[in-house]
């Protein structure tokens, strides 16, 4: 669970208590939680006690100005790997099954295409009522994930189902969510980053790469289930939590890395790598005199792309990037066809754009027999819909 982004809702329940316990297991395991009450939630537990276990802020109004401007309740619904709801009070449930928005947990619940486990808890016949019953039946056909009630005594003082699950059987739910993901079993192989060629010992040639779009890349497949093997440069974004990491500097060492971790059932290839590095770098620095720049002769990096793609080892899906700055779909198209990949992910990062390096994307997905152009998301939203489009193909 280490690294997963967990959205949790709680519901205005007693069980609400249980949720503090729930925040401390799952971060015990190394998750990070975000949470949303709901205003009657708030009659149960305060927002203090929520955000001081959380390590997080709380969020609790729709119409909050500050909450809205900073993330914004769509990309909240969004950036998360799974949602939970504990307690999920019968309210909710009827709420999520009738597509209602009118608070920022249904609102959420609504505008979400994460994964939703919920963990009902109420009385035992409310949980046992005819609506209820249709309730869930709709909400099972719409794929969310259940856990619980367990029987028991109810605080009202009657018997029966409609107890939350205990914090540790909603952790073993949430792990199981993340286990039975579609990439469960297969292995994804994630370059990223920019690559650095010396010029001498302090000096190299880069790019402007940050690493982001490859880092929520590999969140996405990791939270679909998928082992991911990441391979960066000396990105600016830290690498995913939950991945094996391999640093690496050159062109040269990303290549060998690359062909130390398969085989892989996909390789996506996002990195921005060097196109030449320094055939004479010096071993020293290099001493300005005046009049007389150095001389710097430049050779080609090996193509890891076409390297992996028509290798012997290469995986059922690769997918490469192309970063232009013009003429964006014919460079792309023409790289398609160079490298022998499967598709290519092509994007404008021409500086007018504010890509490279930005928090947002704008991509086309070329493959053989044709072309799906994206609005312009934020890089989390691209990698998520890019992790799913693997998913579907392998």
């Amino acid at each position: 669970m280490r690294g997963k982004r967990i959205l949790l809702v709680i519901g205005g329940g007693i069980a609400a208590f249980k949720a503090l316990d729930l925040i401390r297991r799952l971060r015990e395991r190394g998750a990070s939680v975000t949470p949303v009450l709901t205003r009657a939630a708030e009659e149960f537990v305060t927002p203090l006690s929520v955000s001081a276990l959380a390590a997080n802020k709380v969020y609790r109004d729709l119409f909050d100005l500050t909450d809205e401007a900073e993330m914004g309740h769509i990309q909240l619904s969004r950036s998360a790997d799974l949602i939970v709801v504990a307690p999920a009070t019968a309210d909710l449930l009827a709420r999520m099954a009738q597509g209602r928005a009118d608070d920022l947990a249904s609102t959420l619940l609504l505008a979400t295409d994460t994964r939703v486990l919920v963990a009902p808890a109420m009385n035992v016949r409310m949980w046992n009522h005819p609506a209820t019953q249709r309730n869930l039946a709709v909400l099972r056909g719409d794929g969310v994930l259940f856990t619980g009630p367990n029987e028991g005594d109810m605080a009202c003082g009657e018997y029966g189902p409609g107890r939350m699950s205990e914090p540790l059987e909603i952790v073993a739910a949430v792990e199981a969510a993340f286990a039975a993901g579609p990439l469960a079993g297969r292995h994804v192989l994630v370059t990223s980053g920019p690559t650095h060629e010396p010029i001498d010992p302090v000096r190299y040639i880069a790019n402007r790469s940050s690493g982001a779009q490859g880092t929520a890349l590999a969140r996405a497949l990791l939270a679909l289930g998928a082992r991911v093997t990441f391979v960066t440069g000396p990105a600016t974004v830290p690498p995913p939590e939950g991945a094996h990491v391999v640093r690496v500097e050159t062109a040269s060492q990303m290549l060998a890395a690359v062909q130390a971790a398969l085989p892989a059932d996909a390789a996506v290839f996002a990195a921005a790598v060097a196109d030449w590095h320094v055939a004479n770098a010096s071993e020293s620095k290099m001493k300005k005199q005046a009049g007389n720049a150095p001389a710097l002769e430049f050779a080609e990096n090996p193509d890891i792309l076409a390297t992996i793609s028509k290798g012997p080892q290469r995986p059922a899906l690769v997918v490469g990037f192309a970063a232009e700055t013009d003429d964006v779909i014919a460079h792309a198209t023409a790289k398609l066809a160079r490298k022998g990949c499967d598709w290519i992910v092509a994007n404008d990062v021409s500086p007018a754009t504010g890509i490279m390096g930005g928090t947002e994307n704008a991509v086309t997905i070329i493959r053989q027999d044709g072309s799906d152009t994206w609005p312009r998301m934020t890089k989390d939203l691209v990698a998520r819909r890019l992790a799913e489009e693997i998913a579907k193909t392998l």
